[in-house]
């Protein structure tokens, strides 16, 4: 702790004070994309209970055990996360850049998965746009997959974002840039935004993919 406490930024008096409005400002940003998602949720919700059979439909036709994989891989990479706050406090430099680096290609592999998913439900004439004749007899099911890539593709921005944390924190370790453990709050916030991005999707694949998924 002692280590720490040598970092101190000049608008702050005490460590802890520093701690404090770090961590204060962390959770209100994340109480902004905790209301942006919430939101969305809302509408998938609306829509389930206005046209439930539309849903269905389009459920039907989504690759749920694809995405299943994909929920799998970003879990595994909120792990790695919590790996790195842990060793950036116990100032284990070469683990920490060992788990950023891994959680941020387990990051790619969830973007590369989701977009060989697009390109898969593309080519179906599942999404907006396709040329090719879409299975979506419903125009509610067809409205639904507009949703469904909305949704999916704002969650696919924030883990685009957390990799480049990752990667850029990996970087800056690597070349002296942050010192640890000074400095391993910068981590833990990096964590909390990883973390809420996981549990964003772990909300958005079964509101997405399962529920409403004909027996």
């Amino acid at each position: 702790m002692a280590v720490r406490k040598r970092y101190l930024a000049e608008q702050f008096s005490t460590a802890s004070q520093q701690r404090e409005a770090t961590y204060l400002g962390m959770w209100l940003f994340l109480a902004t994309e905790i209301m942006m998602f919430g939101a969305l949720f809302l509408v998938i919700s609306y829509y389930r209970l206005h046209d439930p059979r539309a849903v269905a439909e389009a459920v039907h036709h989504l690759h749920f055990v694809l995405a299943g994989f994909n929920s799998a891989l970003l879990l595994t990479a909120s792990l790695c996360m919590s790996l790195v706050v842990k060793a950036s406090r116990q100032d284990y430099h070469r683990h920490v850049q060992l788990w950023l680096v891994l959680a941020a290609l387990l990051g790619l592999g969830f973007l590369g998965l989701k977009g060989f998913e697009y390109a898969w439900e593309y080519r179906e004439g599942l999404l907006p746009g396709s040329p090719n004749e879409s299975p979506l007899k419903n125009p509610g099911s067809r409205l639904y997959m507009v949703i469904y890539l909305y949704s999916t593709a704002l969650h696919a921005l924030h883990v685009s974002i957390a990799v480049v944390l990752a990667l850029g924190m990996a970087a800056r370790i690597h070349f002296g840039h942050m010192k640890l453990p000074e400095r391993a709050i910068t981590l833990e916030m990096v964590g909390l935004y990883w973390h809420l991005v996981d549990v964003i999707w772990i909300l958005l694949y079964p509101a997405l993919y399962l529920l409403g998924r004909p027996a």
